[in-house]
């Protein structure tokens, strides 16, 4: 994007930022319309017109999107930086038209719905998959997640068995599956609203610019194609885990450790953030105290064990959950280590007889390998904890947990991203982790699948367009004073 370039000095307009996220936006939803992750009734095939338009305009919508970040990067780092009112009014307006878009990026929000369905009908989502539903909404699922058990701890269950009750799929119809559907993104964006919220004071707390911070991990676009578009129950862990480290930087330690076990109990990985309230609450203890760490951990652990039974109790679903965190580690998977184990049984498989029985268990090794060096990394990380601060250190933990599991998703990158930007990183680790969410963000599909050659193609096809134009209307604005058209 070298066209977008401003001459050294001169000021980037915020409101043309806004305009421009929000074209960028209002193209990727329209374009959602023909190439999203729509019902199965209303699937174009691949190779229609329409579905070909929608791919064009998604990806020339998305590039402009990405642009109009970027530049809005450069504004907050500007001479007149943009205040957080500024930069929330923002996050709405390029939010708005994703709201009211079909699924984008992935089929997930079927899944959900289908599992708050199985709950409210009280079959076992972590022994069954959505097939055991049977019926229309289980075959909006993706193949690949039918026969799965739920990898979702009982909070977010609940509110799924919720938003399915509502939209009451006793019996089917497009519009109640509209409803489902936009039940579960509202339920997203609340979890969007509580981040942009905790970002700016989880900034101050560890003194750095809240509107970087609201720019990086707010503004981003994974938090809006991902989060928003695709309606990720991520959002509500990430906020839920905001709150609580926001309540342990406030030395209310025991409300800390509710809301942290709460987002565990959506999503597994942000149990980690009690080893932030394990730091911080020992920092506070009495200058008399004996063994501040060991106490701090052993109050920890018994606040989580009862708000762990008490939620579980009290939804119902048991804690058959433990048992499917796997549920992620498909075949396809292109995680570092999913990767490497492919290639490795795959060169060992083409090495003879001798040693084709390794290959079976190279996919194996390497996922304990990546498991081991994400122990390796936490650790580290959190032995480093006085120079990084807790919420930095436990940014780069979630990193860590992201890259190198067995399984990874691009909004996966939000679970550590989101603190990274809170604890004010230097300028090289930022531009690296703006760099890699602007390339994350182009790596999906709306449709959620992986491409084939033409849609590659049509992709790109919408990128250089969005490019074009991004470039003729940069000369234009800045062309000499008296010049032509």
């Amino acid at each position: 994007m070298s066209s977008l370039r401003l001459p050294v000095g001169r000021a980037v307009d915020f409101r043309h930022c806004q305009l421009l996220g929000l074209i960028g936006s209002t193209a990727l939803a329209a374009g959602g319309v023909g190439a999203g992750a729509l019902p199965v009734r209303e699937v174009l095939a691949p190779d229609s017109g329409a579905a070909a338009i929608g791919l064009v305009g998604a990806y020339f919508g998305l590039v402009v999107l990405i642009a109009a970040w970027a530049l809005a990067g450069r504004a907050v780092r500007g001479p007149r930086p943009p205040g957080r009112r500024d930069l929330l009014v923002t996050l709405v307006l390029w939010a708005a038209p994703l709201v009211v878009a079909p699924p984008l990026f992935s089929r997930d929000v079927y899944s959900y719905l289908a599992q708050g369905t199985m709950v409210d009908a009280r079959l076992d989502v972590y022994t069954y998959g959505p097939s055991h539903l049977g019926g229309p909404l289980a075959a909006e699922v993706a193949p690949l997640w039918r026969d799965t058990p739920a990898p979702y701890g009982p909070v977010f269950l609940a509110f799924a068995s919720a938003i399915a009750g509502a939209a009451d799929f006793g019996t089917f119809s497009a519009d109640r599956l509209t409803g489902g559907v936009l039940g579960m993104r509202l339920l997203a964006l609340l979890g969007v609203a509580l981040m942009a919220l905790c970002l700016p004071r989880l900034a101050r707390h560890c003194g750095t610019d809240p509107s970087v911070a609201l720019w990086l991990g707010a503004l981003n676009p994974l938090v809006l194609l991902h989060l928003v578009g695709g309606a990720h129950n991520d959002a509500i862990m990430i906020g839920l885990l905001g709150a609580g480290l926001l309540a342990a930087l406030g030395r209310r330690p025991v409300v800390a450790v509710v809301l942290i076990t709460l987002a565990a109990l959506v999503k597994a990985p942000a149990a980690l953030g009690l080893i932030a309230v394990v730091v911080l609450w020992s920092r506070q203890a009495a200058p008399w105290a004996r063994a501040p760490r060991l106490s701090a951990a052993l109050a920890v652990l018994c606040v989580c064990a009862g708000a762990t039974v008490a939620t579980t109790a009290l939804v119902g679903t048991g804690y058959g959950w433990l048992a499917a965190l796997d549920t992620p580690v498909s075949a396809e998977n292109w995680s570092l280590t999913s990767t490497l184990g492919r290639m490795t049984t795959a060169v060992l498989s083409d090495a003879g007889s001798g040693l084709a029985d390794l290959a079976r268990h190279a996919l194996p090794a390497w996922h304990l390998f990546g498991l081991a060096a994400t122990g390796l990394a936490v650790l580290v990380a959190w032995r480093r904890h006085h120079r990084l601060r807790p919420v930095h250190a436990l940014g780069l933990s979630l990193m860590a947990v992201a890259l190198l599991g067995p399984a990874i998703r691009p909004w996966y990158v939000l679970w550590g991203l989101f603190l990274i930007a809170a604890a004010g990183p230097g300028r090289p680790l930022r531009r690296a982790a703006a760099a890699a969410s602007a390339v994350l963000a182009l790596a999906v599909l709306p449709s959620g699948f992986a491409p084939d050659a033409t849609q590659l193609a049509l992709a790109v096809s919408g990128g250089l367009l969005a490019l074009t134009a991004l470039w003729g209307v940069h000369r234009f604005a800045h062309r000499p004073v008296g010049s032509t058209a």
